[in-house]
This record gives structure tokens, C-alpha cells and sequence, in this order.
């Protein structure tokens, strides 16, 4: 990091449009790497779970920052102060834009203010609306029977603009405040290509109308891409003089861009984002915070929109002194037995804290229950010796058995859980001791907004992936549980919420991440094989 005990370093990154997904990787670096965060408000919230635990993040409201000590709407100018005092007490700032960096992102300002205070910066540049609504969309801005230019526009113009006007956007796809020098529309009009007008909606009656006035045909198809690349992304397709009228009817609100030209035609539309197989579907992902990224990553390829709400934590152990001394002795085992990759990264990094490594494990032969734990040994280096063809303790403890005779098992565990491969193997004429590696516990209260989706119904999904989760989300939603439809990762989990009253629309046949997706896609219409019964499941 580019930074002195003078000063740090303010990095202006481009978040893209709004789908997480965009992000450069430098822009994901900076982020990893920020002291501070100040991003606009329609900045994807999921772009900030890549910041540090210890950075402060703060949000450009609607038409500014407004601070919880004042209670007011900082200025441009204000917000500039800030980047340049966090900067020279040594800190790395992110200031994260919708959109592009210097798409109508006021980012001139930004750096006249750094390069005035000699702080270093860097820009790193995004994805512009424009340009991915011409890929998520369907509405190529280039095409070679119909334009082979672009012009981008912005819908906000004044002739003397105020360089710390408080209500100014701070974002290209913002909250139409954005200010600039008059506009040649008759250049406009005769433009021979595709005009772009970013933060039109409100004043499209006057763009159109000087439009018209300099001769531009009124039955110009127009597509206005309402949330480009976000699930909720609507296209609306009319022609210029029908534009405001069509705006009024719909409701049609920021944010939203509005492309003119042939290339707005219906008939020449490509649609691969909107036939992804869960598009328009919300989904809530419960597993811990942390732990959910790749579950939200696999089910936003597939066109839904999802939540998080984690239904519980996990932590240490209140105390590390059991756990140390089972280390102490590890090499006396002959199986250490992970049930978990949870169990698997808290055993080892306190392994490697202690000053021990591998070689500590060398005689020791290592089992799973199922593929995701195999894989966080497999970040360590370590490959596994046993893991049955069916993902749960019944299986694993039934091939272990046969040899378990005289044999001595460590279980690594979480605090809670069911004690069958323990008895199992004990009942075989194993030696088995356990030690309890993290705490599994409830989170108490859910989020406001996540209770008020589910009780007004919505959320088209919930995933369940563990019978402690299950349990846990009874107890946060109580009867709110049945507005939404549940999918179960296995016919444990299954059986947990049957009891309950809340009996699961789809069960993995495939007790894993993979698995839970395909249970949804076959329920959905969309799947590749049968699902199962849930009277399977009963017990």
C-alpha cells in the first residue's frame, strides 16, 4: 500500500453498475485494503463485505452524507476534506462510485482537492451503465446495420453549475441532480448513432421536447434500462415522442438509463439475462456471515436476487485450554475425524498458532463426512483417507467401523450436534475422544428489513443448510417461516423442519451447496433430475 507516516492514499475505484459481479479485480484489491470506505448509496451492499472487519464504512445518502453528529448533508466540498484528512493521517481511502469513476462522477472535483493537499491517489475505473446495458439488456449500443457511435448525455443541465451544491449527485446512475454545460441538441438530433442520457427521467420532457425541436424523428425507438444488471432489472421499450408520457404511466423511477436510437428496435434484442433460470426470484441465504459468499455467487449467476441473513454464529471456544492439550497429543491417533470445515479451520490454524505444523499429523490418518470439509483440508495441504459415498455420520461411521476395532478416534466438533458417530464407533470397539472446536450459537434478532420481506411474503426462498440453522430460523421468524418457500440440504435438516411445522419445498438429493441449488432448480421447473419425496424425509 502506497502510504507514509505524511500521508496515505485515496483510491477513486468504479463499482460498476450495480451487479457485484463487475468490480475490477483492482477495485477488489483497494477495497481489501481500505481504512475507510465512502460509497454512494446505490453502490451494491455486497461490494462491502470485501472491506476489512476494521474499516469504517460510510454511505453517501441519497444527496449527500449525513453524519450521525450533525445530523446534516455534508457538502462536495466537505466530503472532499474528509478524503484528504483520513489520507493525511496515513489512511487508505476508498471513495466507491456507481458506475464509472469519471462518467458524470463529479471525480474531477474529487481530484482537485487531492492534488490541491498532496495526496497521492489513484483511479481505478468501472463498468458505465451505458456499456452494460448494452450487454444485460439486450440493447446493443453499436450495430453494424444501424449506428456506429455512441454519445452519452447527461439529462441534467445547468449553465452554472455550483461546485458545493449539497444536493448534486455523487454518482453517475444517482438521484437526478447531476449539473453541466447546456446541451447542443441540434447536434444531438442529427447525431448519427446512439445517444445514451444518463439520469433523463425526470427532465425527459425536456430533453425530448428540444429533441423533436431540432428535427429528430418522433418515432426514434427509445429503451429505458431501469437497475441495469441487478435482478430487478426492467426494459421498457416505446419511441421518443411517446418517451414521457410512457415514464408518468409506468412510474418509472431512478435508477435509469434511457437509450435512443435504432438500436432500441424490440426486434433485434438479445435477452440472456433475464432467461437465467432464477431471474425475478428472491432467495435468503442463512449460513453464517462469512461463510455465505460462494452460496450467494452460485445462486446470483443464476439470475436471483438474494439476502443474507445469518441464523447462527460461529465462534471459538471460551476457552482453548481442552483444545490445546487434545493438539498436545494429536499424534496419538490413529483417525482425526473432521465433521465439519469449520472444525477443520479452527483445529488447524490453532495447530499452527501453537508452532506446530503438519508433520504433527504425519501417522494420523484423516476422515469427512462430506466434500466441502475434503476440500478445506485440501487448503492445508492434507488429503483424506475416508469419506463415504453418502454425505452424513451414519455413512462415514459404517465404513469406519469395520475397522475400528482397537482403534483410536479424535472427533473434531462444534459445541452442538448429534452424537451418532461417536456411539457408532464406540459400539464397534473404538477408542474415541472428541474436543469441541468453535461454538455454534443462535443469532437472536434478524435484520428489520429481512422479518419485513418475509412477512409480506417477499421471499420466494429460504436455504437451510444445517438442522442447527433449521432450528434457529423457527425461532427468529416463528410463523412468518411458512411465507416463503424452504430448501433443505439434506433429509436431516428435512426432518428438523418437518417436526417444527414447517415441512420443506425442495430436499437435496446431494447432500451439498451444489445439490441444495439443484433441489431449487427442479422445483422451479428448471432442474435436471426427479426430486425426492419429502415423505422420505418423515422419518
Amino acid at each position: 500500500m502506497n502510504t507514509s507516516k505524511q500521508h496515505g492514499i485515496v483510491y477513486l475505484v468504479g463499482a460498476g453498475p450495480g451487479d457485484p459481479g463487475l468490480l475490477t479485480i483492482r477495485g477488489l484489491w483497494c477495497l481489501e485494503r481500505a481504512n475507510l470506505v465512502l460509497y454512494d448509496y446505490l453502490v451494491n451492499p455486497r461490494l462491502l463485505h470485501y472491506a476489512s472487519g476494521q474499516a469504517e464504512l460510510i454511505c453517501l445518502g441519497r444527496h449527500g452524507l449525513e453524519t450521525q453528529d450533525t445530523g446534516r448533508l455534508l457538502t462536495q466540498e466537505e466530503i472532499n476534506a474528509r478524503m484528504v484528512t483520513a489520507a493525511q493521517s496515513g489512511q487508505a481511502v476508498v471513495r466507491l462510485k456507481g458506475g464509472d469513476t469519471v462518467i458524470f462522477g463529479r471525480a474531477a472535483e474529487e481530484v482537485s482537492a487531492l492534488e490541491a493537499a498532496g495526496v497521492p491517489y489513484e483511479i481505478v475505473p468501472g463498468i458505465t451503465t451505458a456499456l452494460a446495458a448494452g450487454s444485460y439488456a439486450g440493447v446493443p449500443l453499436t450495430h453494424r446495420g444501424f449506428a456506429s457511435c455512441v454519445a452519452l448525455i447527461t439529462g441534467q443541465q445547468s449553465k452554472s453549475p455550483p461546485a458545493s451544491d449539497p444536493s448534486s449527485d455523487r454518482s453517475e446512475e444517482g438521484s437526478e441532480q447531476q449539473v453541466a454545460p447546456a446541451v447542443d441538441f441540434d447536434a444531438l438530433a442529427n447525431f448519427p448513432g446512439t445517444l445514451v442520457f444518463y439520469m433523463g427521467v425526470t427532465t425527459a420532457p425536456v430533453w425530448v421536447k428540444s429533441l423533436l425541436k431540432q428535427g429528430k424523428q418522433p418515432e426514434t425507438p427509445v429503451a429505458v434500462i431501469c437497475h441495469c444488471s441487478l435482478p430487478q432489472q426492467e426494459v421498457f421499450r416505446t419511441t421518443l415522442v411517446r418517451l414521457p408520457d410512457q415514464l408518468t404511466e409506468k412510474k418509472i423511477r431512478p435508477p435509469a438509463i434511457i437509450v435512443v436510437g435504432e438500436v432500441a428496435r424490440a426486434q433485434i434484442r438479445f435477452d440472456w439475462f433475464r432467461t437465467r433460470p432464477l431471474f425475478g426470484r428472491r432467495l435468503l441465504v442463512t449460513r453464517p456471515a462469512g461463510q455465505a459468499e460462494p452460496l450467494v455467487a452460485e445462486l446470483g449467476a443464476l439470475g436471483a436476487e438474494v439476502s443474507c441473513q445469518p441464523a447462527i454464529e460461529i465462534l471459538p471456544p471460551a476457552d482453548w485450554a481442552v483444545v490445546d492439550k487434545t493438539i498436545e497429543q494429536v499424534g496419538e491417533f490413529d483417525w482425526l475425524v473432521f465433521s465439519s470445515a469449520n472444525g477443520v479451520r479452527f483445529f488447524l490454524d490453532r495447530l499452527l498458532q501453537l508452532g506446530h505444523d503438519l508433520r504433527s499429523l504425519g501417522g494420523v490418518r484423516l476422515a469427512v463426512i462430506g466434500p466441502a470439509t475434503a476440500h478445506t483440508l485440501a487448503q492445508y495441504h492434507l488429503h483424506v483417507d475416508c469419506q463415504p459415498d453418502e454425505y452424513r455420520a451414519e455413512a462415514l461411521a459404517e465404513v469406519l467401523a469395520a475397522e475400528a476395532s482397537k482403534q483410536k478416534f479424535l472427533l473434531v466438533r462444534a459445541s452442538r450436534g448429534r452424537e451418532v458417530l461417536a456411539e457408532r464407533l464406540q459400539a464397534a470397539g473404538g477408542n474415541v475422544e472428541q474436543t469441541i472446536v468453535y461454538r455454534s450459537v443462535d443469532v437472536q434478532q434478524a435484520d428489520p428489513q429481512i422479518t419485513q420481506a418475509m412477512a409480506a411474503g417477499q421471499i420466494d426462498w429460504v436455504t437451510v443448510t444445517s438442522s442447527a440453522i433449521a432450528r434457529s430460523l423457527v425461532d427468529l421468524f416463528g410463523t412468518q417461516l411458512g411465507q416463503a418457500k424452504l430448501a433443505a440440504i439434506s433429509p436431516l435438516t428435512a426432518a428438523v423442519l418437518i417436526k417444527a411445522g414447517y415441512p420443506p419445498h425442495a430436499v437435496a438429493t446431494e447432500y451439498t451447496s451444489d445439490g441444495l441449488v439443484e433441489a431449487i432448480l427442479r422445483r422451479e421447473g428448471k432442474g435436471t433430475t426427479d426430486s425426492a419425496s419429502l415423505s422420505d424425509f418423515a422419518g
